[in-house]
């Protein structure tokens, strides 16, 4: 019976009269509100217990909810978790604390990254991991929020997504002993489509720039990512946010989640706000003393930047194509999508312009053109999906004669993760460009008659722009070459490829 008392007294102590409500009821100016804040971080995430599924929002470290990472991780007795992350932050921040704890069972992802614990774990059979393309997560988490148990997406069709068999465990001597199931598949409209199910999570952690005791949350930038959906996807949604400012101060029109999704919300107790990737705007100058691998990309990203036409959307995927940003002609425009969720990206910043709230896909620092717009990652995969966008730009691993794309995986070797190319390369009306080295750093040939690695997608490649050489690829037949680098021929390009090809008439070296 006290228990019950002070539980009562506690909800009680939650409902708040501000100044003036009293007199304001008759008039309707002021209401009474239940007010859904908590004092810190430890406080907001009881309940959560062992073989809990959490969502986290976030995007690499930028809008991860930093203080609430660390709550969990100070509770030794939560474990086997199952998180449902974009990736897993770094081995020593963000999510990675958790994975360094050993209290993740299994992480639902799309991107291992650079993370080298992720990655250890994984292969090394002690972690479960499930990985899935970028927009599926996405959605998957958007519909489970709406209530909505499964949908169809042309993501992953012809790949190891549609037939199975992705390790998501390993044993210790490197077999799979847990691997993806195949999808149910259907056709529409002549096209087959994957079903995938909807994410609902027992927690959602999320992370917003301001918020209100009613839970209305306001992001910053692109720190909204996957925030946003997860919000709307948790049985019990806990935010955290930078700034508690009085309910009413946000604008209708101005909040981004409604209250309605958020059950707790606190002011972070700390932020460091790291960025993964800290990179800068380099001159002319710096160019010319960079490494000379890092000047064979830029050759191959400057050639790539001439497949730009005013007025065109395109999305630049991370490693070397984001580098295209910084080389678009001036006397055009092109709307630079990155599918974290921002639309007009710019180049890398100056010292000054760093922002932790402004990442590209890489997690990467970036700017924001005049005119540009930031969005969640579910609208964002959105836009991919429904052919807005006029062209994508990719790294690839291998590309097959056909068309076909590798770019995620070494089995037992190396795990990138699908990231967001699944999603880029499934959108029909998109031109999808690789841009490569020619060959490995052992010399074996990057293009091939048949892929020998895990598909990103089937006949996706349109154009194959590398350090030696142009290729387009003709449907139905083959590779087409159309353009030298200089100091190459045909011979030399011959003897680099692992596959047949014809050769353009007028093919000449031009870059």
């Amino acid at each position: 019976m006290l228990a019950i008392k002070k539980q009562a007294l506690a909800s009680a102590s939650r409902v708040l009269f501000r100044t003036g409500v009293l007199s304001g009821l008759a008039t309707g100016a002021a209401r009474a509100y239940h007010s859904k804040l908590y004092k810190s971080s430890d406080e907001a995430i009881e309940g959560v217990k062992s073989g809990n599924t959490l969502l986290i929002g976030g995007f690499g470290l930028c809008g991860i909810p930093e203080n609430l990472l660390k709550a969990i991780a100070r509770r030794k007795d939560i474990q086997q978790l199952t998180a449902v992350s974009n990736n897993a932050g770094t081995a020593d921040y963000g999510l990675g604390t958790l994975l360094q704890s050993r209290q993740i069972k299994r992480m639902v992802s799309s991107y291992v990254g650079e993370n080298k614990e992720f990655s250890r774990q994984y292969l090394g059979g002690e972690l479960e991991v499930e990985l899935l393309p970028q927009g599926t997560i996405a959605e998957r988490v958007r519909s489970g929020g709406a209530g909505i148990p499964a949908f169809y997406t042309l993501t992953g069709v012809g790949t190891q997504v549609e037939t199975g068999g992705i390790p998501i465990k390993y044993n210790k001597e490197g077999e799979v002993v847990i691997a993806s199931e195949p999808r149910e598949t259907k056709v529409f409209n002549g096209r087959k489509y994957l079903m995938e199910e909807g994410i609902v999570g027992d927690f959602a952690l999320v992370k917003a720039w301001k918020g209100d005791e009613l839970g209305n949350l306001v992001f910053k930038y692109a720190a909204s990512n996957f925030n946003a959906p997860m919000a709307t996807a948790g049985k019990i949604t806990i935010a955290e946010v930078e700034e508690i400012v009085p309910v009413g101060e946000l604008k209708p029109n101005e909040i981004h989640i409604s209250g309605i999704h958020v059950h707790r919300i606190l002011k972070g107790e700390t932020y460091e706000k790291r960025i993964e990737k800290l990179t800068l705007r380099r001159s002319a100058e710096e160019e010319s003393e960079l490494p000379e691998a890092m000047k064979q990309r830029i050759h191959i990203i400057k050639r790539a930047a001439r497949e730009f036409q005013d007025g065109m959307y395109v999305n630049l995927g991370i490693g070397m194509p984001v580098l295209a940003s910084n080389y678009i002609d001036p006397s055009i425009t092109v709307h630079l999508q990155s599918e974290n969720g921002i639309l007009g990206m710019g180049p890398f910043p100056t010292a000054e312009e760093v922002d932790a709230d402004l990442v590209n896909a890489g997690k990467e620092s970036v700017t924001v053109l005049p005119g540009g717009t930031c969005f969640s990652s579910d609208v964002s995969f959105g836009m991919i999906r429904g052919n807005r966008l006029d062209m994508t730009i990719l790294g690839g691993m291998q590309v097959s004669s056909r068309g076909d794309l590798s770019n995620w995986m070494v089995p037992r070797k190396m795990v990138k993760g699908m990231g967001g190319a699944m999603d880029l390369v499934s959108a029909p009306k998109s031109r999808v460009v690789v841009t490569m080295t020619h060959t490995s750093k052992d010399g074996s040939p990057k293009i091939l008659q048949e892929n020998t690695l895990p598909l990103t997608g089937v006949q996706c490649v349109d154009r194959i722009i590398t350090d030696k050489c142009v290729f387009d690829v003709i449907p139905n037949k083959g590779l087409l070459l159309r353009e030298l680098s200089y100091g190459q021929t045909v011979d030399s390009i011959r003897a680099s490829t692992g596959c047949s090809f014809e050769v353009a008439s007028d093919v000449a070296e031009t870059y």
